[in-house]
């Protein structure tokens, strides 16, 4: 006890010791200090100097007045502040950390890839013409359906004709939601759920330069993984085959239109035809209208026979000579009759010609006749369009070419628990280090 009590008495006198020595030597730098400050001050007298006389000089050189020693920092201890970031960081780092790594490890279900690749081609065959003229082309890809084909293979649609052919429900439970709630699908869910999960699931990938499209389908078990890829596959494919139909029905459309309207026309054209025909007893008015004007011409010809038999005989006899009142009869008879047969042929007065004349009729027909042309050549016209619309869409035919095959897994490559780890360290590092920096910014400014 004594030795203990004279141990603590040597320790307080060293103390006090120390901190007569650091107050002595707080007060000599205090005087120092002001005798700097009165040096400096204009009209201030030398210390050698006094009022009226002049002090000799010390033999002794004057020393520089030392500058002035800060007093000694206190010793650092741990403090509240200090106490908080340290359990921020436990609570902010290293448990989410070591959850996350435990939750990895031991609850997180293994999940597999299967690997397809595809892209959409369009066959474009050259018809014989043009590869006699050396311009045949080649087959290609159109950019537009690999759009087509990523939005289709990422929408709802795909999703409920998937379900409903392996049942993605049942084969995304295999996960064991109870055990895994994280990366496993919870059924039954509704469509928007099981899209959302799809999303999580299946991951396209589109080249822009070349078309390709990579597909990545992951499941609990490699059989499932490789079951959906082989789906989607054919759900892509029909899509493929519906737009190539959709593709046939355009082009051909407009000219099966025009050429059901052409056929229409032609066929009212040969009603009127047919109408005309049976309405008149004749085939065609040529050979009517033929026979008409030779009769015409016999008759003129005759008259002028008789004209000349006429004036003959009022040369050579008088007026009551039968054989010049014979000829004067003929000569009225071939005159009747040729002025009715010029008003059959359609020759005479307008105002007095009946309207079963040949001239209305053949004027009607010819009506008939070019309106019959026109529709013909216009149905001929149509039929060639329809004809080349619809060979040119059979040409062109787009297909689905897979140079990937849906492969079948053999090892789990996610969740990759070491990527996800580190991770969750750099972003849980990251953000503690933020927020411990706003906590010192916000005390220094206080």
């Amino acid at each position: 006890m004594n030795k203990k009590h004279s141990t603590l008495t040597g320790a307080n006198v060293t103390h006090t010791i120390r901190k007569v020595q650091k107050t002595r030597e707080r007060e000599e730098a205090l005087k120092r200090v002001h005798e700097q400050r009165m040096l400096t001050k204009p009209g201030a007298l030398h210390p050698t100097e006094k009022q009226g006389q002049v002090l000799p000089l010390p033999t002794q050189p004057i020393r520089a007045a030392p500058e002035p020693v800060a007093p000694p920092a206190l010793r650092a201890r741990i403090k509240l502040r200090h106490r908080l970031v340290f359990i921020s960081f436990f609570a902010w780092v290293a448990v989410p950390n070591l959850f996350s790594a435990w939750y990895l490890w031991e609850r997180a279900a293994d999940r597999f890839i299967s690997v397809a690749g595809f892209s959409v081609h369009t066959e474009d065959v050259s018809s014989a013409v043009e590869m006699l003229g050396g311009i045949a082309k080649l087959s290609g890809s159109g950019s537009s359906d690999e759009d087509i084909l990523q939005k289709f293979i990422q929408s709802p649609e795909i999703v409920e004709k998937v379900d409903a052919s392996i049942d993605l429900r049942q084969i995304w439970a295999k996960g064991e939601p109870d055990k895994d709630p994280i990366f496993s699908y919870h059924p039954p869910g509704t469509i928007e759920d099981l899209t959302d999960f799809w999303s999580r699931m299946v991951t396209v990938y589109k080249d822009s330069s070349t078309g390709l499209i990579d597909l990545e389908v992951q499941a609990f078990n490699p059989a499932d993984a490789r079951a959906i890829a082989l789906a989607i596959s054919h759900e892509s494919s029909d899509l493929i085959n519906r737009l190539s139909d959709i593709a046939h029905d355009d082009t051909t459309r407009n000219a099966r239109e025009e050429l059901g309207s052409a056929t229409k026309h032609l066929n009212v054209a040969r009603d009127a035809v047919s109408q005309f025909r049976n309405k008149h007893q004749i085939i065609y008015p040529d050979a009517p209208l033929q026979i008409q004007s030779g009769v015409l011409t016999t008759l003129e010809t005759a008259l002028a026979d008789v004209l000349v038999e006429i004036d003959m005989l009022k040369q050579i006899t008088t007026a009551n000579d039968p054989r010049y009142k014979q000829a004067t009869r003929r000569r009225a008879i071939i005159e009747k009759r040729l002025v009715q047969e010029r008003l059959k042929l359609g020759a005479g007065n307008r105002a007095t010609r009946n309207p079963g004349v040949f001239a209305d009729i053949v004027g009607e027909y010819e009506n008939l006749a070019v309106g019959l042309q026109i529709a013909e050549q216009t149905y001929a016209l149509a039929l060639a369009a329809y004809n080349s619309a619809l060979s040119e869409s059979r040409r062109k035919t787009r297909y689905l070419a897979t140079h990937i095959n849906p492969t079948l897994p053999e090892a789990s490559l996610v969740p990759n628990r070491p990527m996800w780890l580190a991770f969750t360290f750099a972003f849980s590092l990251v953000t503690w280090s933020i927020m411990v920096s706003l906590g010192y910014s916000i005390r220094d400014r206080r």
